[in-house]
């Protein structure tokens, strides 16, 4: 990212204008999240407090922090596509070559999970298919497997903690997306401490 100061909406807009022209993936900060959030936040608050208001300029500031709002969301909905994209053709080289992309460097956490993920789930169906036909075998794929962990999403902020798997997981914020093991999910979703997608 090219500066780690506050977000503004013109960093946002030159961080996505990175990704879009530049091949490799863009390095971003490791909170860049939570400062999109503050971000929003922020400007949830202005608008609110310019809604309260009864005034000529007040509609128009309204009108523009609404703009603003809307623009942001779909600045961030294309950075988040154009860097899962990159994020999945990695993933693919990685688990053709079996060697790990030099891009890694310039995930952030929650891409790092996404993208080992796709690794595993990539290099499993080249075992469990490719393989399997090269050695004259019918292509099989372990389907109790897959069914190990649920993808989770939060609705409140949890804590770290250890899975029954022994590795740690966490800490999440409300919104958080992360594959954890069946049953730690099971007790996530019926505590409503998170919802499966």
């Amino acid at each position: 990212m090219p500066d780690d100061s506050i977000i503004t909406y013109e960093k946002l807009y030159e961080v996505l204008r990175l990704e879009k022209y530049k091949k490799e993936l863009q390095k971003l900060d490791l909170d860049f999240y939570k400062k999109v959030i503050n971000y929003l936040e922020e400007k949830k608050s202005i608008l609110k407090s310019q809604e309260s208001k009864d005034s000529v300029f007040a509609s128009q500031s309204i009108s523009k922090t609404k703009r603003q709002l809307e623009n942001t969301k779909m600045i961030l909905k294309e950075l988040y596509e154009r860097r899962e994209g990159k994020i999945i053709q990695m993933a693919l080289f990685s688990s053709r070559t079996s060697e790990k992309s030099e891009e890694t460097d310039a995930l952030i956490d929650e891409e790092l999970s996404f993208y080992k993920s796709l690794v595993n789930i990539f290099g499993k169906y080249k075992l469990g298919i490719l393989e399997n036909i090269l050695n004259n075998k019918m292509p099989l794929i372990d389907k109790k497997e897959e069914k190990k962990s649920k993808t989770l999403k939060f609705l409140h902020p949890i804590p770290q903690f250890i899975g029954d798997d022994m590795q740690v997981y966490g800490p999440f914020e409300q919104e958080d997306i992360a594959v954890i093991p069946n049953r730690v999910s099971e007790i996530l979703i019926k505590n409503n401490k998170a919802e499966e997608l």
